[in-house]
């Protein structure tokens, strides 16, 4: 198995975070006129996060996934109550050590094999012999697009 290294955490979803939303969508190709306006409050807790109690946060170490947008020191959103479906990337336990996939389902719905996201490490074929659980499904992951400098906080 690769070197990836999950940290896990609770997520506390208690107290809302409301942001502001701008009531403007932005371009992705030419830019619109900027606009001042900003729509109601939008919180994350609400967007986020669907299942409060079952939900935790994992911080990814390792790069197996990279093709699929999740990189090294990316925090993952991981939903416990939610049910795996084929194609779901989910944080899997497989003979007692965890790692962050994408679940394919075998034909005939019997176990299954684990996708890495990046050529250089193979996929996991589930057997019948491994001990083998789906932890939860992520549902969204975060990444900086600017790296903090190593003396600044928070």
């Amino acid at each position: 198995m690769d070197e990836l290294r999950l940290t896990f955490h609770r997520a506390t979803a208690g107290q809302p975070l409301p942001l502001p939303l701008s009531d403007e969508s932005v371009q992705a190709g030419f830019p619109s006129p900027a606009s001042d306006y900003f729509a109601a409050d939008l919180d994350l807790n609400d967007l986020l996060i669907r299942h409060k109690e079952a939900t935790f946060y994992v911080r990814i170490a390792g790069d197996s996934m990279t093709d699929a947008g999740i990189l090294d020191g990316d925090l993952a959103i991981v939903d416990k109550a939610a049910t795996a479906s084929d194609g779901d990337f989910v944080i899997a336990c497989i003979n007692g050590e965890f790692t962050i996939k994408q679940f394919r389902l075998a034909p005939g719905g019997e176990k299954g094999r684990l996708v890495a996201w990046n050529n250089r490490y193979p996929s996991i074929e589930v057997c019948a012999y491994d001990d083998f659980r789906i932890w939860g499904v992520v549902t969204h992951v975060i990444h900086p697009l600017k790296k903090r400098k190593p003396h600044e906080r928070g």
